[in-house]
């Protein structure tokens, strides 16, 4: 790293990043990467789980959510690179095969949460009258090509669509807030669903159930550490505009969660097809059904695109580590962005598109993110703990990653307990796939050198 905390160019003849992401733009990058989609279609499963208490729900999910959140924070100031946990990894544990399976683990989340993405914005199209005899997958297509074509542009240009979009997207859950301020007050806060779990007084088993779903929504996190080296001074403005947006994105789903519950009876926002938009329909009957549905498509393209920019970043730093074919270390000369891990994300996603429903393997990468953040958190106690490491910006005590990491083997158990044995297995595949990769080209690094 050089002097200001340029990263330096390995050979001296590639272009490297552009450091161009002021505090504000990163405090909306993250705060964009969790409210996306999430919460336009999480809450009604919510209520299902919580009853009227979802906004408990959010809150607990923020003190668990928060721990990780914080870990990534204090490892952003440490170490502000490109290949976000597959570097740190790197650094805490020196095992590659374990780098290599949490970067790519991370990636393929990014991957299946883009064509899910994908998926839902070709549906949603569908619903306005232009649209409705084009195909979902067309429209799906359309809508990659695009969020590409942002990423490939440049970070500034990304940074600027991401902010539109993230106001955006945060102006759609501030309308549901303000239409329904009138009916705050009018519902009890505390409903749970009537079960054998409620008699005994607390009900534990929905609270976990709960705590499990929203958690989910506030994992965007992950995203802001792959931009640190188009961040400027990213010692300070990565944990400070992380935390903000922790901050700020529990605000509006506290906020959202206590309208939706006060507006529309938590039973019937349970069996919504489009929970926000029923709320919006019945507090405000006068706003048009079509704007609604154009901002659920903007907040799912702000996820997108904050995936696409996420995987990019990934791929480049570990292909510039060594951990990956150099081609996708590439660095276009005029946009300065990773062009060929661009174009392979692009291909990637078009096949899962067009491979049809993909929401067991989304689950899945969920379920392997979780085993991420347990990596993440334990590589932010062995290089506290060892000797000549470097101070960050944002320090923490070693508490927080501790339990962090007790966290996210809570959240395990509870996902891998549910029931469905589907997720799992695609998720165990998936790693048998990620690591099948490593040994080949473990293999190929040995032929050539023959």
């Amino acid at each position: 790293m050089a002097q200001g905390g340029e990263p330096l160019d390995p050979s001296g003849d590639e272009p490297t990043l552009r450091r161009s992401i002021s505090l504000w733009q990163m405090t909306l990058y993250g705060a964009g990467g969790m409210l996306g989609a999430g919460i336009y279609g999480l809450i009604g499963q919510v209520a299902g789980e919580m009853g009227s208490a979802i906004w408990l729900a959010f809150a607990l999910s923020l003190v668990a959510a928060g721990l990780t959140g914080l870990s990534y924070a204090s490892l952003g100031s440490r170490y502000p690179r490109a290949g976000g946990a597959a570097y740190i990894t790197q650094r805490a544990y020196g095992r590659d095969l374990l780098t290599h399976i949490v970067g790519l683990t991370v990636a393929c989340s990014g991957l299946t949460s883009i064509a899910a993405g994908a998926r839902v914005v070709g549906e949603n199209l569908q619903a306005l009258p232009p649209l409705e005899g084009l195909p979902t997958g067309m429209l799906a297509f359309l809508y990659v090509a695009v969020v590409g074509g942002i990423a490939y542009r440049g970070i500034r240009e990304s940074m600027w669509a991401n902010v539109a979009l993230t106001l955006m997207e945060a102006g759609g859950l501030l309308l549901v807030i303000a239409v329904s301020l009138r009916f705050w007050g009018s519902a009890n806060l505390l409903e749970f669903p009537v079960g054998p779990e409620t008699e005994a007084g607390l009900p534990l088993v929905f609270l976990a159930q709960g705590i499990v779903l929203t958690f989910y929504a506030f994992i965007g996190f992950e995203d802001s550490l792959n931009v640190a080296e188009e961040l400027k001074n990213p010692r300070r403005n990565l944990p400070l505009g992380l935390v903000m947006a922790l901050v700020l994105t529990v605000v509006i789903y506290m906020s959202v969660a206590i309208s939706a519950v006060s507006v529309v009876p938590w039973q019937e926002l349970a069996e919504a097809k489009a929970p926000l938009a029923e709320v919006v329909a019945r507090a405000a009957p006068w706003f048009p059904a079509w704007v609604f549905i154009v901002i659920t498509v903007f907040a799912v393209a702000n996820t997108g695109l904050i995936n696409y920019i996420t995987a990019s970043r990934l791929l480049y730093g570990m292909a510039r580590d060594g951990h990956l074919p150099p081609v996708l270390s590439r660095v276009h000369p005029v946009r300065r962005t990773p062009h060929v891990a661009i174009w392979l994300i692009f291909a990637l996603v078009v096949a899962l598109v067009l491979s049809g429903d993909i929401s067991e393997l989304a689950s899945a990468t969920v379920l392997l993110l979780l085993l991420v953040f347990l990596a993440v958190n334990g590589a932010l106690v062995v290089l506290k703990m060892r000797p000549g490491e470097p101070p960050g910006g944002f320090e923490l005590p070693l508490a927080v990653p501790a339990l962090g990491a007790v966290v996210c083997v809570a959240m395990f158990g509870a996902r891998v307990g549910a029931g469905d044995w589907r997720a799992p297995a695609i998720a165990g595949v998936l790693l048998l796939g990620v690591a099948a990769l490593y040994f080949l080209l473990r293999l190929r690094r040995v032929t050539n050198t023959e």
